[in-house]
């Protein structure tokens, strides 16, 4: 809680922007959709699992790179790679920390008025450093986003499914699908809050879990670039299936340009 404070106390004596400035800052850094180059650390620290007293970290090094139409692709691409830093316990005692999976996936935004829609491919490669770090597999598959967007909210969603194709054959195939609500509720002075905890589903062991978060952030202005920090706590509010995380600390911060 102090630190939640502390926080929250740096985030306000932060310089204020203009109305305009708030909006369209708070925008960039909170809508996957924005067209914007962006930089991201983002770190999910789960304190304890369910049926274990360990705990896991991702920390995530995110940069998104928007690529205009052109004559080949005649509809705007959104390109976002996620390299994690992951510990995990290992199988006898103590921890593994190293390079997890890295994952890749190419938006095309289809549509960019009211509702906006994009779709495209994704892929995850078989990167891990240490055996517990990844699955072991590399994994392809589909993501699509929807997001609506006005001056005061932000609501949408991210589906992602992926299923392995190649890698240790002594591994676990793997298949997942992820579905993200993502709710923001823009406030004065850059400040925003928001909710966007991602629901995940085995569809190999049909485990699943489902967080639920609600935290707050604030966008602020950097010279010409944008910048951004949160924290979101996420608590698990149904699940099936042990090692799945009880309670999530989200936080991040980014950079756009």
């Amino acid at each position: 809680m102090r630190c939640m404070t502390l926080f929250i106390a740096l985030l306000g004596a932060l310089p204020a922007l203009s109305l305009a400035e708030e909006t369209d800052a708070v925008e960039k850094a909170t809508n996957p959709l924005h067209l914007s180059t962006s930089i991201a650390l983002q770190d999910y620290y789960t304190p304890e699992l369910y049926g274990s007293d360990q705990h896991t970290n991702d920390t995530l090094l995110r940069a998104t790179v928007p690529i205009a139409a052109n004559d080949w692709v005649p509809v705007p691409q959104i390109l976002r790679m996620t390299a994690p830093l992951a510990t995990r316990p290992q199988p006898g005692s103590g921890y593994s920390t190293g390079l997890g999976d890295i994952n890749l996936f190419d938006i095309f935004l289809l549509k960019q008025d009211g509702v906006k829609i994009g779709v495209g491919p994704l892929i995850t490669a078989s990167s891990a450093s240490e055996d517990e770090l990844g699955s072991g597999k590399w994994q392809a598959g589909l993501s699509a986003v929807a997001i609506k967007s006005n001056p005061r909210w932000m609501a949408g969603t991210l589906v992602q499914w992926q299923k392995s194709f190649a890698g240790d054959g002594e591994r676990d195939d793997v298949e997942t699908g992820t579905f993200q609500p993502i709710v923001v509720y823009k406030l004065p002075k850059g400040w925003y809050l928001r909710t966007s905890g991602i629901w995940t589903w085995n569809m190999k062991s049909d485990d699943y879990y489902i967080p639920l978060g609600f935290g707050g952030g604030r966008a602020w202005a950097m010279g010409d670039k944008v910048m951004s920090a949160f924290i979101e706590p996420q608590w698990t509010v149904a699940h099936k299936g042990d090692y799945l995380p009880e309670f999530t600390l989200f936080a991040g911060v980014s950079i756009i340009m």
